[in-house]
């Protein structure tokens, strides 16, 4: 009877402490997005694939680095957090074409979050 008060007072904490380090900007620290074709987001032009997302803080600056999957190529890019009022349902993208013909990451929505990213130019 002990052991079993034990378990339920150790998953109260655990789940008390999942809500506690929840991400109060409502996104993801990590997700995974993909680009089919290469893509500028800020400075940097990135090759078509795969990337693991993290966001960041660097000070008061919000910042997104775009790692490709299953390499060390990353690729820092400041943003905006801009607050969407409801949770996304899907992922989604924001592109413009720049003079170089370029696609341009202007916005990125990750399914879940609270908040879409919109990267400074």
């Amino acid at each position: 009877m002990r052991s079993v008060k034990l378990v339920g007072i150790l998953l109260c904490l655990l789940s008390a402490f999942a809500v506690a380090s929840g991400n109060k900007l409502g996104i993801h620290d990590v997700s995974r997005v993909h680009f089919s074709t290469p893509v500028r987001i800020g400075t940097n032009l990135l090759p078509a694939g795969d990337y693991v997302v993290r966001h960041q803080m660097e000070g008061e600056e919000h910042v997104m680095e775009f790692q490709l999957v299953n390499r060390k190529d990353t690729f820092k890019a400041k943003c905006t957090l801009v607050p969407l009022g409801h949770k996304a349902p899907t992922d989604q993208a924001a592109y413009v074409t720049n003079a170089a013909n370029e696609r341009v990451l202007q916005e990125l929505i990750i399914a879940g979050d609270t908040a879409k990213h919109v990267f400074q130019q």
